[in-house]
């Protein structure tokens, strides 16, 4: 395979992705958007466990509103993902900063009007806690932490495609 990235042609192995080693070359600095010091990633993971927790008081009033025993149990499973995320964010925090986490909501979540206006919520809620656990992730060494983290992403991802079924089920 050819490629013309570099200064000269390079051939790799037929199917190699990255190019031998030792053959990089200098390449003009870039910085992601999201570009997060570890600092500013533990200090985004404080947030996040008193975010699961307010988003997992949040589905319970959902769970009480669903029309359906279905719902209801689609709904509690996110809750019980949120709870697993909470645990694993404080587990995280105490390892990287040697301290605890604080673990009370900032604010009670607001009351649900309706079912569907709770599940529009929810799906903002999902899309915010992508976007901060990216940060997160950019923030992270390479390693279990930074794994653990990118599955929390992949659940939330889940979480929304769920409340947007959810949504467009009710709306019908």
């Amino acid at each position: 395979m050819l490629t013309t990235y570099y200064s000269q042609p390079v051939y790799y192995p037929l199917g190699a992705y990255y190019p031998p080693v030792g053959v990089y070359e200098p390449r003009a600095a870039f910085k992601p958007v999201w570009e997060t010091s570890l600092a500013e990633a533990t200090a985004l993971i404080q947030e996040a466990v008193q975010d699961e927790r307010h988003d997992e008081l949040f589905y319970d009033q959902l769970i009480r509103l669903a029309p359906d025993r279905d719902q209801a149990d689609m709904i509690a499973g996110i809750r019980d993902d949120e709870r697993q995320h909470n645990r694993m964010f404080k587990e995280i925090y105490a390892i990287l900063t040697g301290h605890q986490a604080s673990t009370a909501a900032q604010e009670p979540p607001e009351k649900v009007g309706t079912y569907v206006e709770g599940l529009e919520k929810a799906i903002r809620g999902e899309w915010a806690a992508v976007e901060k656990y990216r940060r997160i992730w950019f923030g992270l060494p390479p390693g279990i932490y930074r794994d653990t983290v990118y599955g929390i992403i992949l659940d939330e991802q889940k979480h929304a495609d769920k409340y947007n079924y959810l949504l467009e089920k009710n709306r019908a």
